[in-house]
C-alpha cells in the first residue's frame, strides 16, 4: 500500500499526533517570545534578513537531508544564537547574532511546520496548522506580560530562550517524517515511522507493507529551479510568494503600529496578540467546508483585511462620537489584524497542500523567504503616515485586495490527493483528462450505436494524445 493508506491503519490524529501539535506549537510560541524583545527598525531588519536566508536554505536542506535532522540542528544552534545575542559585549556583536538567530529561526520553524503536517492524516492537516497559529497568537500576549515584568531585555532574551532546550530535549524522541522517506524511496524507514506512531496511538495490532506504485521512481529529489521549470508549480510559486508578502506585510505592520493605538502599550500588544484567537476555529471550521474549502476562505479573509483598512481613510481624523466612537481607526485596525491572522494561518497550510512531498519544503520555503522581504518592510511602513495619516493603511488595504483577487486563480486542494512526487502532478492530469474523455465516449455511445462504438478507439488514442501533449505544456 501507499503511505496514504497506512494513516488510517496507524492513526490519522491519535494521541500521539495531538502531543506532537502541542509540542511543536509550543515551539512556536517560544520561537515568537525569545525573538521579539527589543525589536527597532534596525533590529528587524537583522533579524529578517536572517529568517529570509535561513527559510530558503533550510527547505532545501530539509527535502534532501530529512525533516528531523534539519530541524533539531537548526534548533540547536538557535539556542545557543539567542542566548549569545542576549549577551552581545558589542554592537558589532549583538548584529552578527541577530542576523544567525533569524537564519536558524525562521527555517528551523517552518520545518518544524511541515514536519508536524507529514505526522498527521491530510484531513487533519487544517486543525494542526491552526493549533500552532493560536500558539503563536497566545505568545503574543504572554509576551506582553513578561516584557511588563522583565523590563530588562538582556535578562528576558536569556530567561526564555533558556526555556527553550525543554522543547528541544522532547524534539529528540519524535520520528522522522514518514511521508518524506516514502518519497526517497526509504520504505523500511517509512514503516518504521509509522509503526511508532500506531504504537504510541496504542495501535499495536496494525499491520501493512508500503509499496511504491510500479510508474514511480524509487527516488526523486527536487531542486529550487523546480519551482519556475514546471508551468503548473510557476503559475502557485508567484501567486502564493505574493500572498505571502502581503500577508507579513500587513501583519508585522499592524502589529508594529500597536504604540498608535493610545493607551498602555503593553496591553495594546496583549490585545493584538489576543484579538487573533478567533480567527483560528474559523478558519478550522471554514476550510474544511465543500462550499468554501481553502482557496474561497483565504480569498475572503484578505478582502476583509484589505477592505477594514482602506476604510480607515474615509474616517474622519479626529472624531471619536456617535458612531466613530466604535467605527475608528483602533478597531478597524484589529479587525484588519484579526484576518490577516487568519489569512497567514491558511497560507502555511495551502501551499503545504499545493506543492508535492518532495519540494514541499522548498516551496514554502521560496514562499517564506518573500513573506520575510515583507516583514523587513513593514517597520517602515507606519512612517508613512508623516506623509498623510492614512497612507500605511492605503499600503495595507491595496496589497490586500489584490492578493485576495489573485489567490482566486489558485486550484482548490479540499480532499484532493497528496502529491508525493512532480510526476503526480502528470498524473492528477491524465485523471482529469481520462474523466472527461470516458464522459465523451459514454454521450456518444448513447447517440451513434454501432458506428460510433467503432471510432471508439480513435478517441482512446485521442485521448491519450491530449495527455501527454498536456504533460509537455506543463513541463
Amino acid at each position: 500500500m501507499e503511505v496514504e493508506e497506512a494513516f488510517p491503519l496507524v492513526g490519522q490524529m491519535g494521541p500521539y499526533q495531538v502531543y506532537l501539535c502541542v509540542l511543536l506549537a509550543v515551539l512556536l510560541q517560544w520561537f515568537l517570545i525569545g525573538n521579539t524583545s527589543y525589536k527597532v527598525s534596525a533590529a528587524s531588519s537583522f533579524y529578517f534578513s536572517g529568517v529570509f536566508v535561513g527559510a530558503i536554505s533550510f527547505g532545501q536542506l530539509s527535502d534532501r537531508f530529512g525533516r528531523k535532522k534539519v530541524y533539531l540542528t537548526g534548533f540547536a544552534l538557535d539556542i545557543l544564537f539567542a542566548v549569545a545575542n542576549g549577551l552581545s559585549p558589542s554592537y558589532e556583536f549583538f548584529a552578527t547574532s541577530r542576523f544567525l538567530v533569524g537564519m536558524m529561526n525562521g527555517g528551523m520553524s517552518l520545518v518544524a511546520f511541515v514536519l508536524l503536517n507529514e505526522c498527521v492524516g491530510t484531513a487533519y492537516w487544517a486543525l494542526a496548522g491552526s493549533i500552532g497559529g493560536l500558539f503563536f497568537a497566545v505568545g503574543i500576549a504572554q509576551y506582553a506580560l513578561l516584557g511588563y515584568f522583565i523590563r530588562s531585555w538582556r535578562t528576558l532574551a536569556v530567561v526564555v530562550n533558556l526555556e527553550g532546550t525543554v522543547v528541544f530535549l522532547l524534539s529528540l524522541f519524535i520520528p522522522e517524517s514518514p511521508r518524506w522517506l516514502y518519497s526517497q524511496g526509504r520504505l523500511n524507514e517509512a514503516e518504521d515511522a509509522l509503526y511508532l506512531i500506531a504504537k504510541r496511538n496504542r495501535k499495536q495490532k496494525c499491520t501493512f507493507s508500503l509499496k511504491l506504485p510500479a510508474e514511480r521512481s524509487s527516488r526523486e529529489a527536487g531542486s529550487f529551479l523546480d519551482l519556475f521549470r514546471y508551468k503548473i508549480l510557476l503559475g502557485r510559486t508567484l501567486i502564493m510568494m505574493f500572498t505571502w508578502f502581503v500577508c507579513s506585510l500587513v501583519y508585522y505592520g499592524l502589529t508594529l503600529n500597536v504604540g498608535d493605538l493610545g493607551g498602555s502599550i503593553y496591553a495594546n500588544l496583549a490585545l493584538s496578540g489576543l484579538i487573533e484567537i478567533p480567527a483560528y476555529p474559523i478558519c478550522i471550521y471554514l476550510i474544511n467546508q465543500k462550499w468554501f474549502g481553502r482557496k474561497r476562505t483565504l480569498s475572503a479573509f484578505l478582502f476583509l483585511g484589505g477592505l477594514a483598512c482602506l476604510i480607515v481613510m474615509f474616517l474622519p481624523k479626529k472624531k471619536d462620537t456617535g458612531v466613530f466612537a466604535v467605527v475608528n481607526s483602533r478597531s478597524l485596525s484589529l479587525l484588519g489584524k484579526l484576518t490577516i491572522s487568519a489569512a497567514f494561518n491558511i497560507v502555511y497550510i495551502y501551499t503545504s497542500e499545493l506543492y508535492p512531498t518532495v519540494i514541499r519544503n522548498v516551496g514554502m520555503g521560496a514562499c517564506s523567504m518573500f513573506s520575510r522581504v515583507g516583514g523587513i518592510i513593514a517597520p517602515f511602513v507606519p512612517s508613512l503616515k508623516s506623509v498623510q495619516w492614512s497612507l500605511p493603511y492605503i499600503v495595507f488595504g491595496a496589497t490586500g485586495l489584490l492578493s485576495g483577487l489573485l489567490s482566486l486563480l489558485l486550484p482548490e486542494t479540499l480532499n484532493s490527493p497528496l502529491l508525493e512526487t512532480i510526476s503526480d502532478l502528470q498524473v492528477c492530469s491524465y485523471w482529469r483528462l481520462g474523466d472527461e474523455a470516458m464522459s465523451l465516449q459514454a454521450l456518444d455511445g448513447s447517440q451513434s450505436g454501432d458506428k460510433d462504438s467503432s471510432s471508439g478507439s480513435g478517441s482512446e488514442d485521442e485521448e491519450f494524445y491530449d495527455a501527454d501533449e498536456e504533460t509537455h505544456m506543463i513541463k
